[in-house]
């Protein structure tokens, strides 16, 4: 990739900012929560304390909390950061002009329906205008406020060209990033990450960040939540291994630049609204960090899948990457769940997922292949909801060619697929423009349509006997 050479001071050496060279030899540190510390320029960071008199360097020594200061210590999260210099040295914040319009973080009636019918959409395409990440953002769905800290949204994103002299601040919640299409590099406070299609990030409520797209276009969705964090669930009866180990989630290792930026920008996302504030240095200019709380990356090839072994199709529940829980036991404000290639071996069983009406929501998303359920019209890129107790399931052909297989078909391994699913407690209401749009599937009702009656009243084989009007007989 050709790029210019700059001043920008890298770790010691002079790099672009976006050089392919500063995202190609990554180092990442490994753990889920950990405390992490990262220098990169050898003692920068103090010892023995986390705020002396004068750092090391004659850095800014400055504290990000992610939780409250009294927050149970398993809960607690927070990290120091040691800067060029603070992040609270720029201009006032602007609304941004000309306002985004389609970002929403307090979901009423004013902004947003409630539906229960099933809604699809198929893949957005990326835009012909010059569009970076943040312009291409824009919810679909979601339920609460995050001014009172508790709720989520869904967005979705499309983007064609990279964040240029500005950096994102998300002040509403935390975002999980799942790119479908398109690699990304995403500077942070406390280092790169290199984020591919089949691998999410996780950008944590306050961090700024600039998102570049080294393969060109990229599309993609992303999870919010607002007043939590997400955890890793716990196991029970599955015991000590299995799902996503803590081990296999990177966070960055310390990367800055401390060159003269004039007209630097800070998107800032307040209350569902952009802020923009100028100032004349970049904020990736921290040359050392420890702490907790910190983006990170997660390959989903990694997670280790579990599944029925003998008879019936198992809860999705058994999938769960992450949560975002709620103070109700067992009840997520928001989980991540995938479902990966595996092994499909249970006997006498409808193997698709079951026909189903839920007290949570699920909006759904396919990364790449197909999806089991859904032999047509769900697509890469695309989308489903079904909200509380909205029936759903497999469709007219996936039953049917599922039903003529009958009980010899052995155990057999789903290949080349990835969805994924955001599932919540709370009742998403739909923002107009996802309703209104273009690519809504208006006809997603029909795969449903064909489902014929098989009720037969007289007499039935069964593998355990003969059943005649409703009575087993020997």
């Amino acid at each position: 990739m050709d790029h210019q050479q700059s001043d920008i001071k890298t770790n010691g050496s002079d790099l672009s900012s976006t050089s392919s060279s500063s995202f190609s030899d990554l180092q990442y540190q490994s753990g889920f929560h950990n405390h992490f510390s990262s220098e990169a320029l050898p003692g920068a960071l103090p010892h023995g304390q986390s705020s002396p008199l004068v750092c090391p360097y004659g850095v800014y020594a400055e504290q990000i909390s992610g939780t409250s200061f009294t927050s149970p210590r398993k809960l607690n999260l927070r990290s120091w950061l040691y800067r060029v210099k603070p992040s609270v040295t720029h201009e006032p914040f602007r609304p941004l002009e000309p306002s985004h319009r389609k970002l929403v973080s307090e979901f009423t009636q004013a902004n947003s329906s409630t539906t229960p019918t099933q809604l699809r959409w198929k893949p957005v395409d990326v835009p012909e205008s010059p569009t970076d990440f943040v312009e291409g953002l824009f919810t679909v769905c979601g339920a609460g406020s995050s001014f009172l800290r508790h709720g989520f949204a869904i967005h979705m994103y499309t983007a064609n060209k990279s964040m240029d002299n500005c950096a994102f601040c998300n002040a509403d919640g935390d975002f999980l990033i799942v790119p479908q299409t398109g690699k990304l590099w995403i500077t942070t406070e406390c280092g790169k990450l290199q984020v591919s299609p089949g691998e999410i990030a996780v950008l944590p409520q306050g961090f700024r960040f600039a998102v570049d797209l080294p393969d060109g276009p990229s599309r993609g969705y992303v999870a919010e939540v607002f007043g939590t964090h997400f955890q890793l669930p716990d196991l029970g009866p599955i015991g000590a291994n299995g799902l996503a180990a803590p081990r296999d989630f990177l966070v960055p290792t310390a990367w800055f630049e401390e060159s003269s930026r004039p007209g630097y920008i800070i998107i800032q996302k307040f209350g569902g609204e952009l802020f923009t504030a100028k100032q004349d240095f970049s904020p990736f200019n921290v040359v050392a960090w420890h702490g907790n709380y910190t983006p990170y990356k997660y390959d989903l090839t990694t997670f280790c899948p579990f599944n029925t072994v003998l008879f019936d199709h198992g809860d999705p529940s058994v999938n769960t990457v992450l949560t975002a829980p709620t103070d109700k036991p067992g009840v997520a404000l928001l989980d991540f769940v995938i479902f990966p290639p595996r092994w499909l071996v249970a006997e006498h069983t409808f193997r698709p997922p079951y026909y189903h009406r839920n007290c949570m929501s699920e909006f759904m998303g396919l990364i790449y292949g197909g999806y089991e359920a859904k032999a047509d019209g769900f697509l890469p890129g695309g989308a489903s909801l079904h909200s509380c107790m909205t029936p759903h399931g497999p469709d007219t052909k996936t039953y049917e060619a599922t039903i003529a297989r009958g009980n010899e078909a052995g155990p057999f391994r789903i290949t080349d697929t990835l969805a994924f699913m955001f599932e919540s407690c709370l009742i998403p209401r739909v923002c107009t423009w996802a309703l209104e749009s273009p690519v809504i599937d208006r006809d997603y009702y029909q795969c449903w349509t064909g489902l014929k009656s098989h009720f037969t009243r007289g007499r039935m084989n069964a593998e355990d006997g003969d059943v005649q009007n409703g009575k087993k007989e020997d």
